[in-house]
């Protein structure tokens, strides 16, 4: 990878922090990062990879900062990217909001962290909770017992720490999916698939191993089994902690977990979906008039499951006014700064529809430019419920000490990147 220097920048290109890891690329030439990029900007042709010479700038946008990284050699972009990304994850869990302010404020702190998550531009101990326990944002109060660094950092169990203790020892499992659909203004699905990831909130004693069995369809062809519904994962990503070859050879989840809350794994089902919640849409325009706007929402899942905070956000031309609404369940609310108007509903039963009418004041001069038609687009939560079928069949938590623990399993579908098109 090779990473030389990492550099966090303000919004002016003023150098706040760095971190020189190889001495091989000259520190001044971060100098010449800002003038590159309002260059490109200007173009309009922003490149997430700059050069100078034979220096190569590699950087991402948080809140108000850059993160660069600089590098002289052919180095693994990717893996220069994810360590980027990954110290902003850091740096939030340490300050809560990374900003030009939490890092003057913690000075000491940063560069301790610097000094730890990378070493001669190889990422190291990457994971906050193992960097918390001896990092810690009260530095001048180490005492002397407390500055070794814990085995955790040496162990083969990197993500957990010995001698962990609870009471009650329970694991939470959720299984989370996201929806993505486009559907065109004709009302066909033109694309559609489905993103989920397995999260793990344990709290359990000792170095338990734990095994986790899905109804995954590769696993059962292996084993003869076929009765039931199985889905198919694909893009599959474990956390660290899973035992790979162990998956690569008989499809078992196996793993040491981390203390606390993490993400087990991520997977994609590439599948045709249905939409859960169907809208039917007529925007009315009549020129130098007004916008009459007409939504139908209908759930598309069983009766039995709720569809929770759902919002249903309609585009409206930039120059309406006067809005008048009327909504036969939840409320809507225009919001002008966005162009559009949001129809809000707390609780959305299965197979029910309900209706929402809009009315806008156009003005009677009209614009010159002609405006685009962006999409309706819809955002909802049904808990208890999986589109794919996913299911935990069995958790097993097996620990020297022989004790019990209660395994938790929570399903919840959301929508992801969920979009109708629209005729107007």
């Amino acid at each position: 990878m090779s990473a030389s220097a990492v550099f966090v920048l303000d919004l002016k290109g003023k150098v706040l922090i760095c971190r020189n890891y190889k001495g091989d690329v000259d520190m001044s030439e971060i100098d010449h990062f800002f003038n590159l990029l309002m260059q490109q900007e200007e173009e309009g042709l922003v490149c997430p990879v700059m050069s100078h010479g034979n220096v190569h700038f590699l950087w991402i946008k948080h809140s108000n900062l850059y993160l660069v990284a600089t590098t002289n050699k052919n180095s693994n972009a990717s893996l220069v990217y994810a360590f980027l990304y990954k110290l902003v994850e850091v740096f939030t869990e340490y300050f809560k909001e990374l900003e030009e302010e939490s890092i003057q404020d913690n000075f000491v702190v940063v560069y301790e962290l610097l000094d730890e998550l990378m070493d001669f531009g190889f990422p190291q101990t990457t994971d906050s909770k193992i960097l918390q326990e001896y990092i810690t944002q009260q530095g001048n109060k180490l005492e002397v017992s407390k500055t070794k660094v814990p085995t955790t950092v040496t162990n083969a169990v990197s993500w957990r720490s010995e001698g962990i203790k609870y009471k009650k020892n329970e694991v939470f499992i959720d299984v989370i999916e996201s929806i993505n659909v486009l559907v065109n203004a004709n009302g066909s699905v033109m694309s559609s698939d489905i993103v989920g990831s397995i999260k793990l909130k344990t709290m359990l004693s000792g170095m338990p191993e734990l095994r986790l069995g899905l109804n995954d369809r590769v696993l059962f062809a292996l084993t003869g089994r076929d009765k039931g519904k199985t889905v198919t994962m694909e893009d599959v990503k474990f956390h660290q902690c899973v035992r790979l070859s162990r998956f690569e050879g008989d499809r078992t989840i196996s793993f040491i977990p981390p203390d606390g809350e993490s993400e087990l794994m991520s997977y994609r089902i590439n599948t045709h979906v249905k939409p859960l919640i169907w809208i039917e849409s007529v925007i009315e325009k009549f020129s130098h008039s007004r916008v009459e706007i007409m939504v139908k929402a209908k759930g598309q899942f069983k009766k039995q499951s709720v569809a929770n905070n759902v919002e249903i956000r309609v585009p409206v031309p930039s120059d309406a006014d006067s809005p008048k609404f009327k909504t036969s369940t939840g409320h809507a609310k225009y919001v002008p700064e966005k162009n559009w108007v949001v129809w809000s509903i707390k609780s959305f039963p299965g197979g029910k529809e309900f209706l929402m009418r809009a009315h806008f004041g156009l003005p009677s001069v009209e614009k010159d430019e002609k405006e685009g038609k962006p999409p309706i687009t819809v955002k909802f939560e049904i808990p208890y419920f999986t589109v794919s079928g996913i299911q935990v069949r069995y958790m097993k938590i097996i620990e020297k000490s022989g004790y019990q623990a209660l395994p938790w399993v929570r399903y919840i579908t959301q929508s992801g990147d969920y979009q109708l098109r629209t005729n107007n």
